[in-house]
C-alpha cells in the first residue's frame, strides 16, 4: 500500500511540472519581444569591387529580387468588382443627372433659338471697332436716313428725317436706339466720300419722338473726324423751340467751326432756294407740316395788313 501511493504522488508531481512549463505556442503567442537581425556588411562604394553597389553580384540579386515569377499571381476571382445590379445603378444615376441637365438646356434652348431667330445681324466697323446692328429691330426705323443725291461739286446730300424715329414709349426703347445709333453711322460712312450736306427735317415731329440729348451727343462723339471736316452744312428745317434748346445746350460739347455751319431754314421752299429738291425725299407728314405753316404763315399776314391798314 506504501508504494502505491509513492506512485500516486510522482505521478501527481508530474503532472504539476507539466503545466508549470510553458509550450512553444505560449512563448512564441505571447512575448512581445522582436527579434533583432543583424544587417550584413554593406560596401556603400561606387566601384565595382566586390560588394558594391555597382558590382555584378548585387545587381544580379537586384533582378532576382524583381522578378515577379509565379508569387505576384492575382485571383481575378478573389477581387471585390462591382456587379451588374452596382453598374445598373450607376447607369440609372448617371441617366437622370444627363436627363435633368439635358432638360434645362431643352426648355432654354426653344427661346433662346427663337430670339436668334428673330434677329437679322450685321458686322460693322466704326473708328477701328467692330459693331453688331440687330437689324430686325431696326426695321421700321431704317427710313430715317437717305440719300438725297449730289450737290453743287458732287456733295453728297444726306436726309435725317427725325419723323421716323421711335417712340420713347415703345418696347426695348434704348435697344432701339442703341442698335439705331450704329445704323447711322456706319450708313453715313458708306454715303459719304468727300464733302457732304445734312438736311435734319425736325417738322411733323412729336416730342416723343425727338432724340435724347446723350443720343445726340454721342452722334457727334461717334462721327470720324473725316466726316466732320468734310460736313460743309448742317441744315435744320422747321425748327422748334426744343431742338433749338438742345442745340444750346450741346454747343459746350461741340466745336465751333461745326456750329458755324448750322443753317435753320423754315419752309420746304427757303430749302429748295439752297439745294437741289430732286432726288430728296420729304415724306407726306412733312410736306403737309410745311402746306399748314405756309397757310397759317399766310392768314396771319392778311390780317396784319388789314390791322395795319385800319
Amino acid at each position: 500500500m506504501m508504494m502505491k501511493m509513492a506512485s500516486n504522488e510522482d505521478a501527481t508531481d508530474d503532472k504539476e511540472n507539466k503545466e508549470d512549463q510553458p509550450s512553444s505556442a505560449d512563448i512564441s503567442g505571447g512575448s512581445n519581444q522582436r527579434r533583432k537581425l543583424a544587417a550584413p556588411p554593406m560596401n556603400v562604394s561606387l566601384d565595382h569591387s566586390e560588394g558594391s553597389l555597382l558590382s555584378e553580384d548585387t545587381l544580379d540579386t537586384e533582378d532576382d529580387g524583381l522578378d515577379t515569377g509565379d508569387d505576384l499571381d492575382v485571383n481575378l476571382d478573389e477581387l471585390d468588382t462591382p456587379d451588374e445590379a452596382d453598374s445598373l445603378e450607376l447607369n440609372k444615376h448617371g441617366d437622370s443627372e444627363e436627363s435633368v441637365l439635358g432638360g434645362g438646356a431643352a426648355s432654354r434652348d426653344p427661346g433662346h433659338r427663337a430670339a436668334e431667330e428673330s434677329r437679322l445681324w450685321r458686322s460693322v466697323v466704326i473708328g477701328e471697332q467692330e459693331h453688331r446692328i440687330d437689324m430686325k429691330c431696326i426695321e421700321p426705323y431704317k427710313r430715317v436716313i437717305s440719300h438725297g443725291g449730289y450737290y453743287a461739286e458732287q456733295k453728297a446730300i444726306i436726309v435725317f428725317a427725325a419723323c421716323f424715329l421711335p417712340e420713347s414709349n415703345c418696347d426695348n426703347y434704348n435697344y432701339v436706339m442703341e442698335n439705331l445709333f450704329l445704323y447711322v453711322i456706319s450708313t453715313l460712312e458708306l454715303m459719304v466720300a468727300e464733302d457732304y450736306i445734312i438736311v435734319y427735317l425736325n417738322g411733323a415731329t412729336p416730342r416723343r419722338r425727338m432724340p435724347g440729348f446723350t443720343w445726340m451727343k454721342r452722334c457727334y462723339q461717334m462721327i470720324d473726324r473725316r466726316l466732320k471736316k468734310n460736313l460743309k452744312m448742317f441744315i435744320i428745317v422747321h425748327p422748334s423751340w426744343f431742338i433749338r434748346t438742345l442745340l444750346g445746350i450741346t454747343r459746350p460739347f461741340i466745336s465751333s467751326k461745326f456750329s458755324s455751319k448750322i443753317k435753320y431754314v423754315h419752309s420746304l421752299q427757303e430749302l429748295g432756294e439752297i439745294i437741289p429738291m430732286e432726288y430728296v425725299h420729304i415724306p407726306h407728314s412733312i410736306v403737309r407740316y410745311d402746306q399748314e405753316r405756309s397757310l397759317n404763315k399766310f392768314a396771319c399776314t392778311r390780317v396784319n395788313k388789314g390791322n395795319s391798314a385800319v
